[in-house]
């Protein structure tokens, strides 16, 4: 018998935040919201002062923007927008949200921007392996099965035109789950500075958005998890400031069979998981959801290629590899130096 073991609908939160000390000298006051989104949780910390609104309604505002990311995003929601997408065989132009388009762009340019190792049409893939919304799989694809799954699956099948997307195949299946939870933590993050809060820390199922400072005026400090399944340690903290911080691994999704661990990462290229000696990726970017879907893609890449991309195209990525003894190892980009 196979030993199977599955944890979590999505990508289980990789990093986690170290938040400073809330004692404070003036009338700024740490305030804090916590709640759950997209399979996951959502914790935010900000600044307030005596010109914030209030916190109730901040919340309330946050819910329902998050709720409105994930009707529109997610393959869980039979009646989401993206799964009228995906059940849609039509080969003509349809018009779509702008949330959903932005979405689709995004992730369109980081396909080209990976040669092809992000890919959001990898989602027949994904489900085949059984860790799409029907989860486990009774066995293990078979390479016909896998190439019959491949043969819907590319970002070229996509063709958007301002808010109108067609599917030049009508097979294919969005998965925006490399994206989705990073739109979200941009849009807590814009509805924060639309209100006039320029301290803030906004974390949703461990990809994360920080600006300004904590109470104590000192830079927010971030820890990306040691991958491990069996225990939560710290490997390495560093403060990104005003940026977003996202980060793959392959150490909390998977399932075993035969003595074989099976990631929920699935390379497009090969359609099977990932299985090289990387372990976790962080990338640290202006926007959350670029950050999540980099990620990612330089997660499939493993670190040689990842990290030869990520110099060339100028990213700040930290990956973590693992040793035959065991142990870890750190590799940065040049991007990445300055936040050592």
């Amino acid at each position: 018998m196979s030993k199977l073991l599955y944890l979590g609908k999505q990508l289980v939160s990789l990093v986690s935040v170290l938040l400073l000390c809330s004692c404070g000298q003036s009338d700024e006051v740490k305030v804090q919201l916590t709640g759950s989104t997209m399979g996951t949780s959502y914790h935010i910390t900000y600044i307030a002062d005596a010109n914030t609104p209030d916190k109730a309604y901040l919340q309330a505002k946050i819910d329902h923007e998050l709720a409105k990311v994930n009707q529109v995003a997610s393959t869980y929601i039979d009646d989401s927008e993206l799964s009228t997408l995906n059940q849609n065989k039509s080969t003509e132009p349809q018009q779509y949200s702008v949330a959903l388009t932005d979405m689709l762009a995004e992730g369109i340019r980081l396909a080209n921007v990976t040669h092809g190792y992000l890919d959001i049409t990898v989602g027949p893939l994904v489900n085949l392996w059984g860790f799409g919304p029907d989860h486990h799989p009774k066995f293990i694809p078979s390479p016909e099965m896998i190439t019959q799954a491949k043969q819907s699956v590319g970002a070229n099948f996509l063709q958007l035109h301002g808010r109108s997307v067609r599917k030049l195949n009508p097979d294919v299946y969005v998965d925006l789950s490399t994206l989705a939870k990073g739109y979200g933590v941009d849009v807590v993050a814009d509805t924060l500075a639309a209100a006039g809060i320029g301290n803030y820390l906004v974390e949703i199922g461990g990809e994360m958005r920080i600006a300004g400072h904590s109470l104590k005026q000192q830079d927010w400090r971030v820890a990306v998890e040691k991958p491990v399944a069996t225990q939560r340690q710290v490997q390495h903290v560093f403060q990104p400031k005003d940026s977003a911080v996202a980060t793959a691994g392959d150490y909390r999704n998977f399932f075993d069979e035969n003595n074989v661990r099976y990631s929920h990462i699935i390379d497009p290229n090969t359609g099977y998981p990932i299985h090289h000696h990387t372990v976790s990726v962080t990338v640290v970017a202006k926007s959350c959801m670029v950050a999540d879907g980099l990620s990612t893609g330089l997660m499939v890449m493993g670190v040689e290629k990842g990290l030869r991309l990520a110099n060339e195209q100028h990213l700040a990525a930290m990956f973590i590899t693992r040793n035959a003894d065991g142990s870890f190892s750190e590799h940065y980009s040049q991007e990445f130096q300055q936040y050592l």
